[in-house]
């Protein structure tokens, strides 16, 4: 991994609010080194190939645990490489996103220890819990590998969400922030998924687009950031009240995608803010 990096991208690594050893690694096994040629070779991608925006940045916590929680925008996890991007160029301090990386990764050759070694681990209770409990800064995409499977007529539109990040959210106490990403459908505007071939390749799927290849196009990426949600409890409610607490947080994101959507075509429309109160989670209409 001796490869150049580029001195923006040193600087905020070394900006990173992370506990390193002398050998630049953290508790997690994160490595700076690792970081940097990562985000060295993003930082292109971030920057001009997509140019990418981020909105609302400001309602994310500069420190502290926080759950980034937001749907699925393309074929593969653009949305969360560019969300990523996003904490990193654009976030002051600069912070790092830990995902929880499909199950899948584990089992293929070096993916396993490259994506730990940028601070993304599989995607295990276990390891949620203990990232939270140490301030760390956790995204999540509860629509799981059935959002990234969705056609390009279906860009805007959320599937059915998971409720096991409400119920950590709650047993940690963490505010959730709900995102949107836009423009990953058009980035990677899948027709069909090549489901048997994926799974041969030991792969939920395969996107296909219309030139086959899930190669990006360079496509304009938004992320729009909503305020925090807090929700009350210990994580071991009643299903019926998790969902509807999922659901508050699924409504959110819809929005989000509804304004993100009606922006790029041209339209003057500001962006929500929202109650604090954990009894209110109805974004208000008043512009930021």
């Amino acid at each position: 991994m001796r490869l150049p990096i580029d001195p923006e991208v040193r600087e905020r690594v070394e900006r990173l609010e992370l506990p390193w050893n002398d050998f630049g690694l953290d508790p997690y096994g994160v490595s700076k080194n690792y970081l940097g040629v990562y985000f060295t070779a993003l930082r292109f991608f971030y920057r001009t190939y997509f140019s990418v925006e981020s909105y609302g940045i400001d309602n994310v916590p500069k420190r502290g645990r926080v759950m980034l929680v937001g749907n699925h925008s393309g074929g593969f996890a653009l949305d969360g490489i560019m969300v990523t991007g996003s904490m990193f160029f654009d976030m002051e301090p600069p912070r790092l996103v830990h995902a929880m990386a499909e199950k899948f990764l584990a089992r293929l050759p070096f993916a396993s220890g490259i994506s730990s070694r940028l601070g993304h681990l599989t995607g295990l209770p276990a390891h949620a819990e203990r990232l939270l409990a140490d301030e760390r800064m956790l995204m999540v995409f509860p629509e799981g590998s059935r959002g990234t499977a969705k056609l390009f007529r279906e860009r805007y539109t959320l599937v059915q969400f998971g409720t096991g990040f409400m119920r950590l959210a709650m047993k940690m106490k963490t505010p959730i922030v709900p995102f949107a990403f836009l423009g990953g459908g058009e980035a990677v505007p899948t027709i069909a998924n090549a489901v048997t071939l994926g799974k041969l390749l030991g792969l939920p799927y395969i996107p296909v687009t219309p030139w086959l290849v899930a190669f990006p196009l360079p496509a304009k990426l938004e992320v729009y950031y909503s305020e925090p949600m807090m929700f009350e409890g210990t994580g071991a409610e009643e299903d019926e009240v998790v969902a509807r607490h999922v659901e508050a947080v699924k409504d959110r994101i819809a929005r989000l995608i509804d304004i993100g959507r009606r922006r790029r075509k041209g339209e003057i429309v500001p962006l929500p803010t929202a109650r604090r109160s954990q009894r209110s989670l109805e974004p208000e209409g008043r512009a930021r």
